[in-house]
């Protein structure tokens, strides 16, 4: 009776059946793997944020499928305060970073189609283009050192079916950004190609430290249909107000980005589902986001030394990590990842993610969430250390 698209196995693995059986007998679980700003015990300006909310011009629905001029205004002004200057008229609203993927599946592909994704990254690419019956290649990320594109392998995975490449950037969990002579090849080849690029860059002001080799967005001039996704959930630490968006640009080589926004309008146009609060409040919740924003800095980078000096002299090795809000850990091959994870979980009762879940190629690679609180991070790494 239901769609094949939902084939999915809703089986638990044995990390979240050993999680939820800890959690029924009442343990006190030290969750390394937290993700949501809003469980990470940050302070946010509740008045200024819900006075933001109380705009009475939210009351009047005036349905605009690219999104209102206010809210479209206040992301171009992100984008040039962090100078790279962007139209208003090439940004379109989305309700979230997922939507604005949906989004584009459905204007670059039809049934069957591929997009190219990198692996290790965010497991989520699988699930929304079953949801558009378009089908995920993956072409590998290698580290030397630095995280950076295979390049060789990228193009072999390129098929006549191929329409887009996605990049993360930073990439969720490796943390690693793309650099300026990546984006030239990326870019050429894409072009050559004939296919679009898709940054997802939701990630791009959590960085450690300074490079001036990294490329923080994708938004400007490009050859190749370029679109550059973003929202409140990870700049403002705030992802239950569900506004995300996609900056279309380039293009020289094929169709332009304004043919681009004209059929995502149509598509946008279809659903409606941004809200009307969430967009008048726009420009005042992306004005108080430096608040939270800088705090998430802190966190992050507080933990991530908390890490490197608790694991100082260990047999473990923190990968290289550029920014984000993730850090991978390499363990010694002596378990694999699974068992690595439900030993941590089982007998020392912290919880942390196995590279699998992220496709990493080989073993053995366990994933931390940087936001966790400190005090559980703290323990949490110290445990770590100790059983490793």
């Amino acid at each position: 009776m239901f769609s094949s698209r939902l084939n999915w196995s809703q089986r638990p693995n044995r990390l979240s059946a050993l999680l939820d059986e800890k959690r029924r007998g009442g343990t006190q679980v030290l969750d390394l793997t937290e993700s949501n700003p809003t469980r990470a015990g940050l302070a946010y300006p509740e008045a200024e944020i819900l006075a933001a909310l109380a705009d009475a011009s939210a009351l009047r629905y005036q349905p605009s499928p690219r999104g209102i001029d206010s809210a479209r205004e206040a992301v171009a002004a992100y984008y040039r305060d962090r100078g790279t200057p962007v139209p208003a008229a090439n940004v379109l609203l989305t309700a979230s970073t997922s939507e604005a993927y949906a989004y584009l599946f459905k204007l670059l592909t039809n049934p069957g189609d591929e997009i190219l994704a990198p692996r290790p990254s965010y497991p989520l690419f699988e699930f929304l283009a079953d949801l558009e019956s378009v089908r995920i290649r993956q072409y590998p990320l290698r580290y030397d050192g630095v995280w950076h594109i295979d390049f060789d392998a990228l193009e072999q995975a390129i098929t006549p079916r191929t329409r887009a490449i996605v990049v993360v950037n930073p990439n969720n969990p490796t943390g690693s950004f793309l650099k300026r002579a990546e984006l030239d090849l990326l870019d050429r080849l894409a072009a050559e190609r004939g296919l679009a690029v898709l940054s997802d860059e939701v990630f791009r002001d959590y960085a450690f430290g300074e490079d001036a080799d990294r490329v923080s967005t994708l938004a400007g001039d490009r050859r190749a249909l370029t679109f550059s996704m973003s929202g409140l959930s990870k700049i403002a630490g705030l992802p239950q107000m569900k506004l995300g968006w996609i900056i279309a640009n380039g293009g020289a080589s094929g169709p332009r980005s304004s043919e681009a926004l004209d059929a995502l309008e149509l598509i946008a146009d279809t659903y409606l589902s941004v809200s009307t609060p969430v967009q008048v409040a726009l420009p005042r919740l992306l004005a108080l986001s430096s608040g939270i924003m800088e705090q998430i800095r802190q966190r992050t980078a507080s933990n991530l030394a908390r890490l490197r000096e608790t694991m100082h002299g260990s047999p473990a090795t923190i990968l290289r990590t550029e920014g984000g809000w993730y850090t991978v850990l390499q363990v010694p091959r002596t378990r694999t990842e699974e068992e690595w994870t439900l030993k941590l979980l089982g007998e020392s009762d912290v919880l942390v993610q196995p590279g699998f879940f992220f496709d990493f190629e080989s073993e053995a690679f366990l994933v931390l969430s940087l936001l966790s609180e400190p005090a559980a991070f703290a323990e949490g790494v110290s445990r770590i250390r100790s059983v490793i």
